[in-house]
């Protein structure tokens, strides 16, 4: 049974039928349901041996399409987006690294398996302290291909537009201080 309260939030959604009468799908409203909510951290490391390159991965999409990316990951219980974003640079990447700036978020939304996902990407600028490029830290064998790029092929080199923007800042802040 519906209450008043429900009645009126359809009316004033415009979900009501001829004559005042409730829309109903198999004797039930359908409400949207709300997003997982995803929350993940990653950067872009600088190389320790030449500050014009920073380390990026390949995996493939959902779509099986390669895409070109920071390396990034979720958080695992009571770790910091900090502590996340360094251990997943070591994970997917081979390479222990220090955060030196926080550069912001990606926000991005998606459907999996019929859910809509909310995901927060907290971004940081991280310089290399020791490691080579490799995959073999990855538990979930996520990367496809490892690469050191340089500062002025990053933007085309990184797929996701929001990748894109937010390397721009990280662009500036390694040239300041060149």
């Amino acid at each position: 049974m519906f209450n008043l309260a429900t009645t009126l939030r359809w009316f004033l959604s415009g979900k009501m039928g001829a004559f005042g009468l409730e829309v109903r799908l198999n004797n039930m409203t359908r409400e949207k349901p709300a997003p997982v909510v995803e929350v993940s951290a990653g950067g872009f490391v600088v190389s320790k041996t030449d500050s014009t390159l920073v380390a990026l991965m390949a995996r493939f999409n959902r779509g099986g399409k390669l895409e070109w990316c920071i390396p990034k990951g979720h958080l695992e219980p009571n770790e910091t987006n900090e502590q996340a974003a360094l251990r997943e640079v070591f994970e997917e990447t081979g390479l222990s690294a220090e955060i030196t700036d926080y550069l912001g978020d990606v926000n991005y939304t998606f459907n999996q398996k019929g859910k809509n996902v909310s995901k927060t990407v907290h971004v940081y600028l991280m310089n290399q302290i020791s490691g080579e490029l490799t995959m073999e830290h990855d538990p979930n064998h996520e990367a496809s291909e490892l690469a050191w790029v340089k500062l002025s092929e990053l933007i085309n080199r990184l797929s996701h537009v929001n990748e894109k923007r937010i390397a721009k800042v990280a662009l500036e802040l390694i040239e300041a201080r060149s």
